[in-house]
């Protein structure tokens, strides 16, 4: 029934530079840091409210990061929060050149 074949694109493992979103490892690693909150939220049972009490971080920072609303967040300021809600992050970093490694060649 399909009259063309469906292109299939592979990524570069971040979603953000493949939409071609500003400073994309930034955001990669925001996402990836809010979803961490998120599950130590649902694994706990945790209200907004009830993780509020628990850490003192307002119960609208919660809220946005719920809704993936980070903007207003720095990497360490969520860092922080992953840490006042009793988790530690370890973060294990690769830095990629971004030339082709052709044009490294002289």
């Amino acid at each position: 029934m399909r009259s063309k074949p469906i292109d299939v694109v592979r990524g570069t493992g971040n979603v953000f530079r493949d939409l071609g979103r500003p400073n994309p490892d930034v955001q990669q690693m925001k996402a990836m840091l809010a979803a961490e909150i998120i599950r130590v939220l649902d694994r706990e049972s945790l209200t907004v409210r009830a993780a509020h009490h628990r850490t003192g971080i307002a119960a609208a920072d919660f809220s946005r990061i719920r809704n993936a609303d980070l903007g207003r967040f720095t990497l360490d300021r969520l860092v922080s929060i992953i840490n006042r809600l009793g988790s530690r992050v370890e973060l294990k970093l690769k830095v990629r050149s971004m030339q082709p490694a052709e044009s490294l060649t002289a």
